[in-house]
């Protein structure tokens, strides 16, 4: 068992947990040509990934001259229904989440995931992936219901994380995340927070305002170490 300084942790689920890019631009790009624009490449889906897939669909249309609001909600829409029948062709945990989640259950851990995929679609993509078991519980971009302003309370709202700190325990909780909607709601949060480098980071790793940054999956169990020593 190894003695981990933190008793729970939230992941963020694309570009932390899971390599998604390529289902999600699958599905960018299905919509596009519904809509008469030029597919993006799969690569550059990459750069469009962070604030769910309405945004990420958003950045895309407007790139190539947008759409009135009605014709963007059909092409939305459609986006959502190609990528849930179509999220887990080729998404996969990224390398060493399998060891590293079994290890962090073995120390007693408790784990959770804040997404800004919808809910239903990421313990979808958890549940093929046989992951689904190692997370007390997923809060998605749609979880937490819509604020004031009629918008989803998503990250980089702090309420998901939050809400993922209560359900795990409220104990001592830190967040792992891989752009700037992450290390946002971890601040407003009031926890730690862990960049992932490999991921679709928005913004250079070190310029992200984490707490520390980590290369590979593996790096995660010695950063939350350090970071412990630390604090």
């Amino acid at each position: 068992m190894t003695d981990i300084p933190f008793d729970a942790i939230g992941f963020d689920l694309d570009g932390t947990l899971l390599d998604t890019f390529r289902d999600l631009g699958a599905a960018v790009n299905h919509a596009l040509v519904l809509g008469g624009f030029s597919e993006v490449s799969i690569e550059s889906s990459k750069d469009l990934i962070g604030g769910g897939a309405k945004i990420m669909l958003a950045r895309a249309v407007e790139a190539q001259g947008g759409l009135p609001e009605d014709e963007f909600r059909r092409l939305y829409k459609a986006m959502l229904g190609y990528y849930e029948a179509n999220n887990a062709v080729h998404t996969a945990p990224y390398p060493g989440v399998r060891e590293v989640l079994a290890t962090l259950a073995d120390s007693g851990v408790r784990m959770a995931v804040v997404t800004n995929k919808f809910e239903a679609f990421a313990r979808n993509v958890l549940t093929q992936l046989d992951l689904i078991d190692a997370f007390e519980t997923v809060i998605g971009g749609d979880s937490m219901g819509k604020g004031e302003d009629g918008q989803f309370l998503a990250k980089p709202h702090p309420a998901p994380v939050l809400a993922a700190r209560e359900a795990t325990g409220d104990g001592l909780f830190v967040f792992i995340g891989d752009s700037t909607y992450d290390v946002r709601a971890a601040r407003g949060a009031g926890v730690p927070v862990v960049a992932a480098a490999y991921g679709y980071c928005d913004r250079p790793p070190h310029e992200l305002g984490a707490d520390a940054v980590i290369d590979s999956f593996a790096g995660l169990i010695p950063a939350l170490n350090a970071l412990g020593a630390a604090n």
